[in-house]
């Protein structure tokens, strides 16, 4: 007869680990929900960080955009709140969490403190919670996604339109219209009925070579893809405008593809009867790997 010792084998769960202001806990010592600004009002943002190769990825242009939406939702960080700072605690996250290669990360900025529309305080609460994905390095969809327009709601131009805003419902409308309707994902546009992103990602058009994306001042996401993808586009040659986009000019692209901070690039193949072609998303792609940090 075998010994207990012998025949249990104990193979415990790993212990997910969260940075609370900075600071690694574990699930008991998250904040509670109920009274918290973020989940009473939505007042907040948060921003999504690709880990590759157990590195962040763009950590310098997601923390320049954290400082501009700390900025426009009037939420004060603490004075050593830096790039430094934050670098350091989102390393110790992934470390914590042994995200050796491929992961995602979640960090959500809230208005800390009491009140009702009136806060009682404006400081600082942030939260960050990572998960691995299967892959290293970005990887352009083999089979191209199918898009339309989503024209039951609009977005509003106003001075938070450019910032991941926990307040979603109109991404969450969108993305709900294109499982309904059997396609990949929805197209958004603003009040002006200008194309301006998806329901989670920022929008290119090439059209002989040229590629187009919507200019911030319609209302868009500025996204740190968006970014990265404008930055090595212009560095490798290709000529890149910040414009308004129509339904007319989705209709004479030659390609349109579309760009988030964890996906990448994803080639759209089919806007209503257009169809697409991939090659300046493949070459982007490949442009966008070889600078990833290792």
């Amino acid at each position: 007869m075998k010994a207990i010792s012998e025949t249990i084998q104990w193979n415990p769960e790993p212990r997910v680990v969260y940075l609370v202001d900075g600071q690694l806990v574990d699930e008991s010592r998250l904040p509670g929900s109920i009274r918290n600004r973020g989940f009473r009002y939505a007042d907040g943002f948060f921003e999504t960080i690709r880990v590759a190769h157990g590195k962040a990825q763009h950590l310098s242009l997601h923390f320049n955009r954290i400082i501009n939406s700390l900025k426009a939702h009037r939420i004060q960080a603490p004075g050593d709140f830096n790039l430094s700072v934050f670098s350091a605690a989102v390393e110790r996250l992934i470390q914590a969490n042994s995200l050796l290669e491929g992961g995602r990360i979640r960090a959500s900025f809230i208005r800390d403190g009491e009140g009702r529309y009136t806060p009682t305080s404006n400081a600082l609460l942030w939260i960050a919670e990572c998960e691995p994905i299967d892959h290293n390095a970005f990887q352009i969809n083999e089979k191209g996604i199918s898009v339309d327009l989503f024209l039951a709601m609009k977005k509003s131009i106003s001075p938070l339109a450019n910032f991941k805003n926990i307040a979603a419902n109109l991404y969450v409308q969108a993305s709900i219209w294109a499982a309904e309707h059997e396609l990949d994902d929805a197209l958004i546009s603003n009040d002006q009925n200008s194309i301006i992103e998806s329901s989670r990602s920022n929008i290119f058009l090439v059209s002989n070579g040229v590629l187009y994306t919507s200019g911030l001042d319609d209302g868009p996401v500025g996204g740190v893809m968006r970014a990265a993808i404008i930055n090595v586009a212009i560095e490798n040659g290709y000529k890149v405008y910040e414009c308004t986009l129509t339904p007319q000019e989705l209709l004479r692209a030659d390609e349109l593809f579309l760009t988030n901070a964890v996906a990448g690039i994803q080639w759209v193949s089919s806007y209503r009867t257009k169809r697409y072609y991939n090659k300046t998303a493949r070459e982007l792609i490949r442009l966008i790997n070889a600078n990833l940090r290792h």
